[in-house]
Parts: structure tokens; C-alpha cells; sequence
């Protein structure tokens, strides 16, 4: 049986912070509505994920406080760094996110921000949970845990 090879990803900007803050239930790719200065900038990597978030407005989903840092070489043609941003996906994809997100507690939170094979702009969004203060505290002891492992393993192969 043959694997299905995942195609290549140039990612610009990951939300470590989402993982921490949600627990995500479901994942989608998402393209995203840009102007050519907001490409350009990305290609330079000047992006922040960390506090954006989605919202529905008029049956469509929009990205709302992701800063794109403004490109210089633009100069009159640049775009608002701050502006919301439309999210494109299937009728079916966002019904089903829709549906999700009216229940109380969830929320659309973007994951990472990267480029496709084919050179297009792809947001990967997730439908998170917000986390309890013990949940985050759980989540660390975990992750200090597999750290210690991995130390543990690479030391020993080391004899």
C-alpha cells in the first residue's frame, strides 16, 4: 500500500499560541483573499497569526486581526495592514464550520499560514476550544515529559 505523498509546504508563520490556547477539533485548508503587495510581504515572511480570528458574516467566513506588514517597495499601492480578509472554501466546508462555530465555546482560530506547491497563499485553520488553566498546565507537563524522553534516549545512544 502506497502512502499519498504530502505536498510541499513553504510556511510563512505558524500560531504556536493556538495549540496552547484551544484544543482543536477539526482542521481545514483555507485559501485566502489577498492584494499583490500582501504576497509580496508574505514572500518576505512579515506575517502575525497569533491574535487573528474568524468570523461569520453574511454566510461567509472573514479572518479578522492578521497584520501583513506593509511592503515598502509598494509605496502608494499598499494595503491596510490590519484589514479583514476573506477565507475561501467549499459551500459544505463552511456550513460545517458555521454549524460548529454557533456552539457555544468554539471558535475559528487560524493554525499557519503557508505557500502550496503551486506557489498559492493557504491559511490552515482549525475549530478550537478554548482550554482551562488546568488543561494548559496538562499540556506542558506532557510536553516537558516527551522532552525529557528524547533526552533521555539520545544520551543513551551516545555510549
Amino acid at each position: 500500500m502506497t502512502k499519498k505523498e504530502q505536498p510541499a509546504k513553504n510556511i510563512i508563520v505558524n500560531n504556536n499560541k493556538a495549540r496552547f490556547e484551544y484544543e482543536i477539533l477539526d482542521v481545514y485548508e483555507a485559501g485566502i483573499v489577498l492584494v499583490g503587495s500582501e504576497v509580496k510581504a508574505l514572500r518576505s515572511g512579515k506575517a502575525n497569526i497569533a491574535e487573528a480570528h474568524g468570523e461569520e458574516s453574511d454566510g461567509e467566513l472573514w479572518l479578522y486581526n492578521m497584520n501583513i506588514s506593509s511592503y515598502k517597495e509598494a509605496y502608494k499601492e499598499n494595503h491596510e495592514q490590519k484589514r479583514p480578509r476573506k477565507l475561501l472554501l467549499h459551500k459544505t466546508q463552511i456550513s460545517k464550520i458555521l454549524g460548529r462555530i454557533k456552539e457555544k465555546g468554539l471558535t475559528l482560530v487560524p493554525l499557519n499560514l503557508y505557500f502550496n506547491a503551486k506557489g498559492l497563499v493557504k491559511m490552515e485553520v482549525g475549530i478550537g476550544k478554548g482550554k482551562k488553566l488546568h488543561d494548559k498546565r496538562e499540556s506542558f507537563k506532557k510536553e516537558q515529559d516527551t522532552r525529557e524522553i528524547a533526552r533521555v534516549i539520545k544520551g543513551q545512544g551516545q555510549d
